[in-house]
């Protein structure tokens, strides 16, 4: 049957933006967002266990930057099914070339791209508009004892968001600030 997914890998390694391939006719399209053959083609993580549905009530909504410790790290697959957003990710990884560089991409119901983010990785979006949703796929079950945080401010960050006044949850307002003591994630 062919390849249905088109993988684009971003400036941070391992890191790709999916580009589904669509099927149109008068009824609407049809994609496939998944394909467990592909990703290993691609020697890309495709062990899903947990698939997490997310929506956002007002634009410049920000959820994260989240990150999961090993070893509980997870490789995730986002989607946005509902609106836009703009999805972050920042390498985390100790002696990667692109440690604590950052990437961000829109996401919408429109472009109908996905983004993978491997271990190793921390992850945030901002909702662009009202109502966004999204659907993320992970390969690791949730630890809350091996959670971590960064704060979406951060100036060694340096991320720029796409709406200045964010709504955040307590959680994230809270969240850390980085300091010469954090030597990234060792996977």
């Amino acid at each position: 049957m062919g390849k249905k997914l088109n993988f684009v890998e971003t400036p941070l390694k391992g890191s790709f933006v999916i580009k589904p391939l669509l099927f149109e006719d008068d009824r609407g399209f049809f994609s496939r967002l998944f394909c467990m053959e592909e990703f290993s083609e691609m020697g890309l993580n495709s062990d899903i266990v947990q698939i997490n549905h997310s929506g956002s009530l007002k634009a410049g909504t920000i959820r994260g930057l989240h990150f999961q410790y090993p070893p509980n790290s997870e490789d995730k697959i986002v989607k946005c099914l509902r609106g836009k957003i703009y999805d972050v990710i920042v390498d985390l990884r100790s002696g990667s070339p692109t440690f604590l560089k950052w990437f961000g991409i829109e996401l919408s119901s429109q472009n109908k791209k996905l983004l993978y983010v491997p271990k190793g990785f921390a992850h945030g979006f901002q909702a662009l508009e009202k109502n966004s949703e999204i659907l993320y796929f992970v390969t690791s079950f949730f630890s809350p004892e091996n959670e971590g945080t960064l704060r979406y401010d951060d100036p060694k960050l340096g991320i720029m968001w796409k709406i200045k006044n964010a709504t955040l949850s307590k959680k994230d307002k809270s969240s850390r600030f980085l300091d010469d003591s954090f030597e990234g994630l060792e996977l």
